[in-house]
């Protein structure tokens, strides 16, 4: 399916970065085709391609209207959302309802219960901090509270000297699952967005377990929507400001564990509810961060999500003495 530069001129560059669009050049300037990539299928045991692609992934988004109500919708191409009369995965339907760029903010694209997270799922990223591979998925959990949105700010804490990003494939549940095996876990996968695993590298060393270090507020961007499928072997780059050579690039057909186990694993013990987030681990070249930092994570069939890096300013306590003042 092509897009010609007319139908795609009301998005700024910032929105084609996210949508994934793919310039191609020549003598004439502008936007002259879009190649959407080969979508994959789950099949029994393995990732296949599909045959025949499908058109540009439908992008389904969380937003906050203008009027302060939440919604969920579909990304339309000139930037308006189409109201969704329930989450998607509760099989929320199109209203007659539009929200225009002015009259909504984007969200996180949805408001898990728990984010469960995996350690050293590829490689290179283990082998890069000195781990030895697991032999079996190795889980921690980030509180809902860490989760925030495209464009929001990342907080560097005080109690930190190190934070980390890490660019990973976030799955999206999309119903109730309970000590599921691989083939039933992978219908429970309802979509994919993009993750940035924010970590306090110094506290994680220092605590031993990893919750203070993963937890903070913001340490969990996601979005900037959620996509149906991905292409198989979709590429994962991190960019840090406007380096032109990714941090981290690597392919997600190099998980040491596939998402459908991840799922089947983590529902052997935990259950995982429909709008929860199962981030699937992270590729070599994870780095430090400094304020004012601008990080991009692009996944190949989803687009771009990114965050800034800011100071987490502290408020000054209150004394005893002018907190009963206050009272009075």
């Amino acid at each position: 399916m092509a897009f010609t530069a007319a139908a795609l001129r009301p998005f700024e560059p910032r929105y084609e970065r996210y949508l994934g669009i793919e310039r191609s050049v020549g003598k004439s300037k502008g936007l002259q085709s879009y190649q959407e990539p080969r979508l994959l299928v789950r099949a029994k045991e393995h990732v296949h391609l599909r045959d025949n692609p499908k058109p540009m992934s439908q992008r389904y988004v969380r937003v906050r209207s203008s009027s302060g109500q939440l919604h969920y919708g579909l990304l339309q191409a000139d930037r308006r959302v189409r109201v969704l009369d329930a989450p998607p995965w509760r099989n929320g339907q199109a209203t007659a309802t539009e929200l225009a760029l002015e009259e909504y903010t984007l969200l996180a694209p949805c408001a898990p219960s728990k984010v469960i997270a995996v350690g050293r799922n590829y490689a290179q990223h283990a082998a890069e901090l000195g781990n030895d591979l697991p032999q079996q998925p190795l889980l921690f959990m980030k509180p809902p509270t860490a989760v925030t949105a495209a464009d929001m700010p990342i907080f560097y804490p005080p109690q930190s000297q190190r934070v980390d990003y890490e660019g990973e494939l976030a799955v999206v549940i999309g119903d109730r699952c309970s000590n599921c095996e691989v083939a039933e876990a992978r219908s429970k996968i309802w979509g994919y967005t993009i993750a940035n695993d924010v970590t306090a590298r110094d506290l994680q060393r220092q605590d031993g377990q990893w919750t203070r270090a993963k937890g903070f507020d913001s340490f969990c961007p996601l979005g900037p929507w959620i996509v149906r499928e991905i292409p198989a072997g979709a590429h994962l780059k991190t960019f840090v400001n406007s380096a032109t050579q990714p941090a981290q690039s690597g392919s997600i057909a190099d998980m040491i564990f596939a998402p459908d186990y991840l799922v089947a694993y983590i529902s052997q013990a935990i259950t995982l509810l429909p709008g929860d987030v199962v981030l699937t681990g992270t590729p070599e070249g994870v780095g430090p961060v400094e304020l004012g930092d601008r990080i991009r994570i692009e996944i190949e069939g989803i687009g771009c999500l990114e965050n800034t890096v800011h100071a987490k300013i502290l408020k000054a306590p209150v004394s005893k003495e002018l907190a009963l003042q206050s009272e009075v």
